[in-house]
């Protein structure tokens, strides 16, 4: 099996989804923009595309962080902008996925509602607001909303974070 392996995540801003995916060991690259599925899913939603080394991150470590770093139980009324997914290149990923993301439903105390739905289609970002945590960390947006996400990285999920968070050990929370 090749160790390069491609997902894609959506649930959130992408903003913030891409901090997240950014921050952690393993993950060679993050690509920030909108994704399309098929059928009722056809539109495009925020999310990132990651490329990983799954020798240094398995597949159920980024799941289960993508789980508990976007609201994964709550059907709000911005789901088509934020569709709760994963999204998978090849079909014989599906069932692997959607049996990792059953095993997690314990975890929760309501229903997940993300979804396993095949990718289509992608559009990238603006370069202007791309990597957009990691050149403006001290814009109100990062740290009301992308600083806990991080900071939920480094106490729950420490031994994947690299080195581009450690600051947020030093804050206060």
């Amino acid at each position: 099996m090749n160790s390069l392996q491609r997902i894609g995540f959506g649930g959130g801003c992408h903003w913030c989804t891409e901090a997240v995916f950014q921050s952690l060991h393993g993950v060679i690259n993050v690509q920030q923009g909108w994704i399309a599925s098929d059928g009722e899913n056809n539109t495009f939603s925020e999310a990132v595309i990651i490329d990983y080394d799954a020798r240094l991150i398995p597949l159920d470590v980024l799941i289960e962080i993508h789980l508990h770093t976007h609201k994964s139980t709550s059907a709000h009324s911005m789901r088509k902008k934020y569709r709760s997914a994963i999204y998978v290149f090849r079909k014989e990923d599906e069932e692997i996925t959607k049996d990792i993301l059953e095993s997690y439903q314990s975890k929760f105390n309501n229903k997940l509602i993300t979804q396993v739905l095949p990718y289509s289609e992608f559009k990238p970002s603006r370069e202007a607001i791309t990597n957009y945590y990691f050149k403006n960390p001290q814009k109100p947006f990062c740290k009301t909303f992308i600083n806990p996400k991080l900071k939920l990285l480094l106490k729950k999920f420490s031994t994947y974070t690299n080195n581009k968070i450690a600051h947020l050990n030093t804050e206060k929370a």
